[in-house]
């Protein structure tokens, strides 16, 4: 399993809000932060752990968007890998909103990259699939995805 979390920091904004719009929903432990030159960074957080989306998780339930969180990731799956977007200004209220294309996050998205092999007892545990917007199952923490 791989996980990639990146998301772009512009000229105009505070390094630290976008620190802290990642780890509102994502639980990151070591983070990265790369210039990539303009007075742009890049922060970057890589885990093999499938702890690291357990707020994500967290968050797909209190908003109650599983069914269209389970959307959005089985069509953006390729294979044995999903990427999506979240817009950063959501995040930054604790608030997960996917977004389809760089344009429809301002200061750009954040993009979540997953690799498993076993991708779809992911996507399971993430956001199962509802009858009448309550979870059929609710899966324990995956372990060796």
């Amino acid at each position: 399993m791989y996980i990639r979390i990146e998301t772009e920091v512009r000229p105009t904004e505070d390094l630290n809000k976008v620190v802290k719009a990642l780890k509102n929903i994502f639980n990151i432990k070591n983070m990265k932060i790369e210039d990539i030159g303009n007075e742009r960074k890049l922060v970057i957080a890589e885990e093999n752990d499938v702890e690291v989306l357990t707020k994500l998780r967290e968050a797909l339930r209190r908003q109650r968007i599983l069914d269209a969180a389970r959307n959005v990731f089985l069509k953006n799956r390729r294979g044995d890998s999903i990427e999506i977007k979240l817009n950063k200004q959501a995040a930054y209220q604790g608030i997960v909103s996917f977004v389809d294309s760089d344009n429809e996050s301002p200061l750009g998205p954040i993009n979540l990259f997953i690799s498993s092999n076993k991708l779809e007892l992911i996507i399971d545990w993430l956001a199962p699939r509802t009858s009448h917007g309550k979870p059929i199952w609710d899966l324990q923490i995956p372990k060796d995805v």
